[in-house]
């Protein structure tokens, strides 16, 4: 599940230009809003993974106690990764992971975004799109 040394792109069909920071919807918080608040906190401090389950195990209030062993059953079904976040799709987002396979967010108007496209080392990938071709 984890990438090294990639950019996930922003989505072919995102509709912004630049990152945009997401907002909760109706009072709630969205995985959007939850992966966007760790990822900006703590650049490269999460593998794909790690931000897979601590997002869902803060968006259905898990008690930190028993995250070991709900992680292992929650990275045993398998889970979309982050080519189908909202981040990348809606938002302006593209993510980087680096050597070690640590996640940061790269928005879309940034130099860093720019630098790493164009470099070779680099392995590029875009995020699925919202809509069919």
């Amino acid at each position: 599940m984890n990438y090294y040394d990639t950019l996930i792109e922003v989505a072919d069909d995102c509709p912004v230009t630049k990152g945009q920071v997401p907002q909760a919807r109706g009072g709630k918080r969205t995985k959007a809003v939850v992966e966007y608040k760790m990822l900006v906190k703590h650049p490269y401090k999460y593998t794909e993974e790690d931000l897979a389950f601590e997002t869902y195990a803060v968006l259905h209030d898990i008690p930190k106690a028993i995250w070991p062993e709900e992680r292992k059953k929650f990275l045993s079904k398998g889970h979309p990764h982050l080519r189908v976040s909202a981040l990348t799709k809606r938002y302006g987002w593209g993510f980087h992971n680096n050597t070690e396979g640590k996640v940061a967010l790269i928005a879309l108007e940034s130099s860093e975004y720019k630098q790493l496209m164009d470099d070779p080392r680099t392995t590029k990938i875009r995020a699925f799109r919202s809509t069919r071709t």
